[in-house]
């Protein structure tokens, strides 16, 4: 899919377009719009999304945090950017996500099934549990975005994942910023269920080497990493997206 550049802006790598057909799923933590030269600039987030090329992108921060929780993105010119849809995950007309979590979708995926999640903890979290109908298969999606301290990220990961079990059984992908600086430890409760993707380092944006941001999915899926295009110079957020595509077991 073609992606519009904006200033001038130049992405290097590519987008692996002879890898396997699937569903393309990407998950990015675009912080309000704060790209690393700390201006906002919702422009460089929706180039940034549609040069991904991903039928479905999870988002965290795409809503301020104050007050009713604006969306950081301008939803009118959503999909003209990006060929994506904000699915109906806010709980008001200015939101596009759930405590920042936002689900974007190709034309034809449509919500089917919603749980939103508060997490426990000392700061406000959240999570959405979303089923999605008319892609490839039927498929879950939970939009996620973990705690700063690792004993309320394993309390939200028991959260979760509880929650996550008292549904019908339905294939799953698990996308967001864990916010987990190890690659060895913290995970365990979720890896007991789900896999996880090995760790690529997404934070921070200029010279990676924390991954923070993390996939993982159930064992009825497979799910590829693919590369990213990067951006030269300045980064439309602190964090890297991730890309993979997936396929029905």
């Amino acid at each position: 899919m073609p992606f519009r550049l904006k200033d001038n802006d130049t992405y290097i790598g590519n987008m692996d377009k002879d890898s396997k057909p699937g569903l393309r799923l990407a998950t990015w933590n675009i912080r309000a719009g704060l790209g690393t030269d700390l201006r906002r600039d919702a422009g460089r987030v929706l180039d940034g999304i549609s040069a991904l090329g991903a039928d479905i992108v999870v988002l965290q921060e795409a809503d301020f945090r104050m007050g009713t929780r604006p969306a950081a993105l301008p939803r009118d010119i959503i999909a003209e950017r990006t060929g994506l849809e904000p699915l109906p995950i806010g709980i008001n007309a200015a939101s596009i996500g759930w405590h920042g979590n936002a689900i974007l979708a190709r034309s034809g995926i449509r919500l089917a099934g919603l749980e939103r999640l508060n997490l426990p903890g000392i700061e406000p979290r959240g999570a959405v549990i979303a089923d999605l109908d008319g892609g490839p298969g039927p498929l879950r999606v939970v939009a996620l975005h973990l705690g700063l301290l690792r004993a309320s990220r394993r309390r939200q990961l028991d959260t979760i994942r509880d929650a996550v079990l008292r549904h019908p059984p339905r294939p799953t992908v698990l996308l967001g910023d864990f916010n987990e600086y190890s690659r060895q430890v913290g995970l365990g409760r979720l890896v007991r269920v789900f896999r996880l993707l090995p760790p690529e380092p997404t934070f921070p944006s200029n010279l990676p080497h924390l991954a923070l941001d993390r996939m993982a999915h159930s064992h009825d899926l497979t799910l590829d990493p693919v590369a990213v295009p990067r951006r030269k110079g300045v980064q439309a957020s602190d964090h890297l997206p991730l890309l993979a595509e997936l396929r029905w077991a």
